[in-house]
């Protein structure tokens, strides 16, 4: 295949609902995590839960790296933007995601100098332009985005850019799956690996799934076909009696990961001792801070923060949405208190946000079409 659309073919699309339904067993049902929140995405857009026979469920997991942002980070932010002559730029769904009692929009129409960014070399740019004050980057996300930080900080350093650091809530994949693993909540029969985190890290170091909590696992993509040929591999190892992980997403992904990025943050980052995860607390060796080397562009070290721990709303169910415990519509402020224009919770702010894919197309609830069990 060479282009987006023959990816999003209706006739393959049936095809492999077909061979889908023809590899479950009678009677046995079976659940499978997409990790990724641009998986949940595709998932609701295209209606791919439609196709797949009832006994296969999709749940979500934990990676929207802005959903798992806890709200006493925000407010950690917060209080660096308030600080004298200091500039705060960040990725533009963090604006809206509320800390303890207000959000970077709220804090910025409060006249917090407070910017939208698109990569963290666009907040670099803007400390050179402006060398009287401090500039401070909110670094978020998943492997995916962090080598891109970890760049930037190199570049820093190179040209001696003294006002400039970053604010480093970088999580990492692996711990987060494990803490799934060794839940008793939830009971999984696959994964979904993330196609984007992938590209960086590889399909390696996902095999201890596989070895040794006996669960299979396939690095998908992100066009309907990826998703549906993924869930067509998870299904056809668990009828064959194996266990292994797979690469749907050969086109992108190496299986050893990229090596560039991964020294970029090997000399740039190290794993932090613990970390605070929204909804699912805290999780040791699970993120990532600027190295000792670099501590001259870690606004932690520069400016200090409060580290203020926050309680989630009690109405907010993120949490049990980011588990894979609830579905998004049976939260019971989806869609009324909470809104992407006007959220409680992280889930609904996010473009990755299982609440937001949920919200934006109106899949209330789970409506399979007959196609997949015609033969």
């Amino acid at each position: 295949m060479r282009y987006v659309d023959e990816y999003r073919d209706a006739d393959k699309a049936r095809a492999l609902a077909v061979r889908i339904a023809g590899l479950c067993a009678p009677g046995r049902s079976y659940t499978f995590m997409e990790v990724c929140g641009g998986h949940t995405h595709t998932i609701y857009k295209h209606g791919i839960e439609d196709h797949l026979p009832e006994n296969v469920t999709l749940v979500h997991g934990p990676g929207c790296p802005v959903c798992v942002i806890p709200m006493g980070r925000v407010d950690d932010a917060l209080h660096l933007a308030r600080q004298p002559d200091t500039i705060m730029t960040s990725f533009g769904d963090m604006m809206r995601v509320p800390g303890g009692s207000r959000s970077f929009l709220d804090a910025k129409a409060e006249g917090a100098d407070i910017r939208m960014v698109y990569s963290p070399l666009d907040a670099l740019r803007i400390a050179r332009q402006n060398r009287d004050k401090r500039v401070v980057f909110m670094a978020i996300g998943f492997e995916t985005t962090a080598p891109s930080t970890a760049v930037t900080v190199r570049r820093a350093a190179a040209e001696k850019l003294d006002n400039f650091s970053v604010f480093c809530n970088h999580v990492t994949i692996i711990p987060a799956v494990k803490a799934f693993l060794d839940s008793p909540d939830l009971r999984l029969d696959g994964f979904l690996g993330p196609g984007h985190v992938s590209t960086v890290i590889g399909c390696r170091p996902y095999r201890f799934i596989a070895a040794e909590y006996g669960k299979p696992l396939v690095v998908a993509g992100f066009e309907p076909l990826d998703i549906l040929q993924s869930i067509h591999l998870l299904l056809r190892q668990l009828a064959e009696g194996r266990c292994a992980v797979e690469n749907q997403y050969a086109r992108v992904v190496p299986w050893d990961g990229n090596p560039k990025a991964l020294r970029a943050l090997s000399e740039v980052m190290e794993l932090r001792p613990s970390f605070e995860w929204r909804g699912l607390g805290t999780i040791p060796y699970s993120a990532l801070r600027i190295r000792e080397a670099y501590a001259e562009y870690d606004a932690e070290r520069v400016f200090g923060i409060p580290g203020v721990r926050v309680a989630d709303p009690t109405s907010c169910q993120c949490g049990e949405v980011l588990k894979g415990v609830l579905k998004p519509w049976q939260c019971k402020v989806f869609g009324t208190a909470c809104t992407p224009e006007t959220p409680i919770g992280t889930c609904m702010v996010s473009s990755e946000g299982a609440c937001a894919a949920y919200y934006h197309f109106g899949r209330f609830t789970r409506s399979a079409v007959r196609e997949a069990t015609r033969s």
